[in-house]
């Protein structure tokens, strides 16, 4: 009966052996190094950074005056500057895409019917 027990138990400890070790071992990384981001990149990224900034400030200022913790007069007064804010963000971001020229004929009237 001991010796069923001895056995057990060895092959309990072997199971969680077998199942741990890859857990245990340390990864062995292909590269360990990061690429370096060219300015354009890097440019991108703070853009995008500001933007998740700006979009938690609102999203906290409209939490906070929704629970209470914000007056309505506080509130008008912080919401248009964080919302301007939102919008260059936003358009920073959507500048990056097509030459000036195309941007700035976006959204005018052409004069014309499009129908």
């Amino acid at each position: 009966m001991t010796l069923a027990l001895v056995l057990a138990a060895l092959l309990a400890v072997a199971a969680v052996v077998v199942v741990a070790l890859p857990f245990l071992r340390d990864p062995e990384p292909s590269s360990d190094t990061l690429d370096e981001l060219d300015e354009e990149e890097r440019r991108r990224l703070e853009q995008l950074e500001a933007r998740d900034r700006s979009l938690a400030a609102l999203k906290e200022l409209e939490f906070d005056h929704r629970t209470g913790a914000i007056s309505d007069e506080d509130y008008r007064t912080l919401v248009g500057p964080l919302r301007r804010e939102v919008a260059r963000t936003l358009q920073e971001l959507g500048d990056g895409a097509g030459s000036s020229e195309d941007r700035s004929r976006e959204g005018r009237p052409t004069g014309g019917r499009t129908s």
